[in-house]
């Protein structure tokens, strides 16, 4: 991160410490975009997910302050927000599917095929793709790849097994590709 922009977040989280309403809306607008996404992404839906970024700027507020400098503001408040969208989420009481079948056999070894996880199509396909999945799925390909937690972590955040991550994950991850797969074929019919 640049260091200017850094000590800008943290000239303004003191701001807000010492109750500078100004401050708090520069915060909002600094992170607002990008916490809108993370979770746009994990709750697959615009209205929930304007909810949870206000609920989750609200916590983050509320316990700005335990911030101490440790992090940056924005891993700190990512955090907070994927924390915010997964407890929305189980209360819904999310299906971790998790079965007999291993299926890490089949993970790639990322640092020998770089290209492997890349997706063919385009940015709008993938976040289609992505609408499509069960929300177990979505909340762990969104976790993994997009957010860039590892199995271990995931499992961590969602109290479930490291393989039951990658489980999810791979399943995602074929459905996201069958998706695309299926677009490209409806767009060459037009």
């Amino acid at each position: 991160m640049n260091r200017e922009l850094h000590d800008t977040h943290q000239q303004l989280v003191a701001a807000c410490k010492n109750g500078d309403r100004r401050a708090y809306g520069e915060l909002y607008n600094a992170f607002s975009r990008g916490m809108y996404n993370i979770c746009l992404r994990m709750m697959g839906n615009p209205e929930e997910a304007k909810d949870m970024l206000q609920e989750g700027f609200v916590d983050a507020f509320r316990k700005l302050g335990s911030f101490r400098n440790e992090s940056t503001f924005g891993a700190w408040l990512k955090r907070i927000m994927v924390n915010r969208c997964i407890n929305e989420l189980e209360k819904r009481r999310i299906e971790w599917v998790s079965d007999h079948e291993d299926y890490t056999h089949q993970l790639p070894d990322t640092s020998d095929a770089p290209d492997e996880e890349k997706l063919m199509l385009s940015v709008e396909r993938v976040k289609r793709a992505m609408n499509e999945l069960p929300e177990g799925a979505r909340v762990i390909f969104s976790l993994y790849l997009i957010e860039g937690y590892d199995h271990t972590e995931i499992a961590d955040i969602l109290s479930i097994s490291e393989s039951t991550s990658k489980t999810q994950f791979m399943r995602a991850r074929q459905l996201v590709r069958s998706e695309e797969h299926t677009s490209e074929l409806q767009s060459r019919q037009v």
